[in-house]
């Protein structure tokens, strides 16, 4: 059973910094290897994902699918549907309940599951010499894993820190649903709960100074703009922000756009402007463990530091800040720790997903991407209108952009807006993966009235005119 009571004397083959889904990985891994493993936790255990990321708004972008539900009955002729909101803190707190059941189901008791892992509470930091602390007291081993995650980022704007203000945190925890909501920031975490809270009723209006989804292809960024305008959204793009104040009916944002100072005005204000690494308590500069932007751990592709013996994974260092790849790059580092660096940390098949409404997914290279790493690039871009299950879905609202090697004909990236895209994606990522062409992926054989079908045919739009092909023609 798990030495949950610690007090932090003993030496281990492996100290892990953080409980969160990095951290677990990194501890299950390295003891399964047969280490004995120091799992150090500060806070609540089980890290973002389960607490205040995924889990939380997910559950909650389910729910208002459901309140969406009679705007899209009305794409079909005949059919009347009605959904309200009768109790936004019941709601809440169902949520809520989730969150707890999946921390204790997926982090509490997992520890004692593992003989190896000894869960000690308490705040880390490295003293003179890099030696390891934990409340105060020295932990001694062989090699360390930093997962240590990340926190929402607050810009710094006149007037910010005298203002209440949400956080993608907050927001989901509030029992009271504003009528009015500014979201700053056009990244996933605002399209997601810009959307949530517009379906849920709330006036919104997303201010962003670089359009939604600036890293996804431009169609993509456009298309879905497009979408959340017509579900009432409003998408406001600025040059600056000025400066926030408290007003006695809410939060005003003063901004710089093209056309002059404008002020915008609501009930609540959240802040969906990134991320930072959770680094700063770390005294990271006593052990020589190098830093970048915002204080993230800089590593190789080996998941080391600068530091012999220390390494880093998840959000901590600033890369691929999914779950998934927390977890993945976090047992890289434990495999790599116990067993001499052999193993490379590789994103590219890495698929990601935007759960607003359609989605997004894409893997692989952007077109601009594929260019600037000098690629001759070709791409097939295939509106959903010539999906037949986006048409019998009466729901044609995306698009699936192709990006392929011009000489080669190999596929090196795969970008979809689509209702259903996230479950398509990983097919396009097993493609990347077995280095397959265009031509391969356009003669695979594929379901008919999928979202799936879709990729087969964007495949084939790089050669042919698929309206001039029957349904299912290969």
């Amino acid at each position: 059973m798990s030495d949950c009571c610690s007090n932090g004397n003993e030496s281990y083959d492996v100290a892990v910094v953080g409980a969160g889904s990095a951290g677990f990985s990194a501890a299950i891994t390295a003891a399964e290897d047969g280490a004995r493993v120091a799992l150090i936790g500060h806070g609540v255990i089980g890290g973002t994902c389960v607490n205040v990321g995924c889990v939380p708004s997910k559950a909650m972008i389910r729910a208002m699918e459901v309140m969406h539900a009679p705007a899209a009955a009305r794409r079909f002729v005949g059919i009347e549907a009605e959904a309200r909101i009768t109790d936004w803190k019941a709601l809440v707190r169902q949520k809520q309940a989730l969150v707890d059941d999946l921390r204790a189901a997926k982090y509490i008791d997992v520890l004692p599951r593992h003989n190896g892992i000894a869960y000690l509470k308490g705040a880390a930091s490295f003293v003179d010499g890099g030696r390891l602390t934990v409340g105060g007291a020295l932990v001694s081993a062989g090699k360390i894993i930093l997962a240590t995650g990340s926190r929402p980022h607050i810009p710094d704007i006149p007037g910010l820190a005298e203002v209440r203000h949400h956080d993608s945190t907050s927001i989901l925890e509030s029992e009271r649903r504003p009528e009015t909501l500014i979201v700053m920031g056009g990244g996933y975490i605002g399209v997601e709960l810009a959307q949530v809270f517009a379906r849920a009723g709330t006036k919104v209006t997303i201010v962003t100074r670089r359009g939604l989804l600036p890293d996804a292809e431009p169609e993509i960024g456009e298309a879905l703009t497009r979408s959340f305008k017509e579900e009432g959204i409003s998408v406001r793009i600025v040059q600056s922000y000025t400066r926030v104040a408290q007003q006695s009916e809410g939060i005003a944002l003063t901004v710089e756009t093209d056309g002059g100072t404008q002020v915008f005005q609501a009930e609540e204000l959240l802040l969906a402007t990134g991320r930072v690494p959770n680094t700063e308590h770390l005294a990271l500069d006593q052990a020589g463990v190098e830093t970048g932007a915002q204080g993230r751990i800089v590593i190789d592709d080996r998941m080391r530091t600068s530091r012999v013996d220390v390494y880093a994974a998840g959000d901590v260092t600033g890369r691929d800040q999914f779950v998934y790849m927390a977890a993945y790059g976090a047992k890289i580092a434990a495999k790599n720790a116990m067993n001499g660096d052999s193993l490379i940390y590789d994103n590219s098949a890495m698929p990601a997903v935007v759960f607003s409404d359609p989605q997004v997914a894409s893997v692989g290279l952007t077109e601009a991407a594929a260019k600037a790493a000098g690629h001759d690039v070709r791409t097939s871009v295939l509106p959903l209108d010539a999906v037949p299950r986006a048409l019998a879905a009466r729901d044609t609202r995306g698009l699936i952009k192709l990006v392929a090697d011009g000489s080669s004909k190999r596929l090196l990236g795969a970008h979809i807006l689509a209702p259903e895209g996230a479950d398509s994606i990983q097919t396009a990522a097993m493609a990347l993966r077995a280095g397959m062409t265009y031509e391969d992926l356009g003669a695979m054989i594929f379901p008919y009235l999928t979202t799936v079908e879709g990729l087969k045919l964007a495949a084939q739009t790089f050669e042919k005119d698929v309206a001039a092909l029957s349904c299912c023609a290969g």
